[in-house]
């Protein structure tokens, strides 16, 4: 059986090499710097940040100051559990898709339909952003926020709200300009890691869009928005390795 302080190193070592491997750190930056710099660009480097630069002083505490009759430190238990957890966190990250956040059966709008039935099916469904296909290819994101701020230019003009919904297309409320700002199509193979990054960098996305391959003709997989992050958070928390 390997001892807590190989354990613990074998698992330094492999968030060391994924690390330097996936954001292509050069060898001379140490381990607590490349830490510091992976904290805007990955959530699980940012949610173990502190831990992660406390774990590295006791690696070098053992590395330096053992030899092979004697080891200065044996970690805890627990210490080398975690410290698993999050080199398997790191190196192999599970996908949204694989979740059940991630809904397989995704509802999604035709573009052509008036605002008056998108209104309806958010009623019915109880979802608040709905991917918007036209023509076979994912346009945009409806949201009943959106549908909120049109309809309150709708009477600050004093236009008739019912004739606006009946005639309004869905398509037309859902900006250009929206693309890469408030939602995204991403591929099947999406981690939790990186869907938290992008909301963590963008706060005003709305929906991450899931598709086979992050293509835009491709049907919606799964959609992922805000409301999800807890559950995103709670798949790190209780990942198993």
């Amino acid at each position: 059986m390997e001892s807590n302080a190989l354990r613990f190193i074998n698992a330094y070592n492999q968030i060391d090499q994924t690390l330097r491997a996936v954001y292509n750190f050069k060898r001379n930056i140490t381990f607590s710097d490349m830490i510091r710099r992976a904290v805007s660009v990955n959530s699980i480097v940012r949610k173990y940040e502190d831990k992660l630069i406390d774990y590295a002083r006791l690696r070098n505490a053992i590395i330096h100051n053992s030899n092979e009759e004697r080891i200065i430190a044996e970690p805890h238990d627990d210490v080398v559990v975690e410290m698993e957890k999050i080199a398997d966190l790191l190196s192999r990250p599970p996908l949204v898709i694989n979740s059940s956040i991630a809904n397989k059966n995704v509802l999604v709008l035709d573009g052509q339909i008036s605002l008056k039935k998108a209104l309806e099916t958010i009623y019915k469904t109880g979802f608040k952003t709905i991917p918007v296909c036209d023509h076979e290819t994912i346009s945009g994101v409806i949201t009943s926020g959106r549908i909120v701020n049109v309809l309150g230019m709708v009477i600050e003009k004093g236009e008739n709200i019912d004739k606006f919904i009946e005639k309004t297309a869905v398509c037309n409320v859902i900006s250009e300009q929206d693309a890469d700002r408030v939602f995204t199509i991403r591929s099947r193979d999406l981690t939790v890691q990186e869907a938290l990054d992008i909301f963590y960098k963008n706060r005003k996305m709305l929906a991450i869009i899931i598709t086979k391959s992050g293509n835009n003709l491709e049907r919606p997989l799964g959609i992922i928005t805000p409301a999800d992050i807890i559950d995103l958070n709670k798949i790190v928390e209780d990942y198993d390795v």
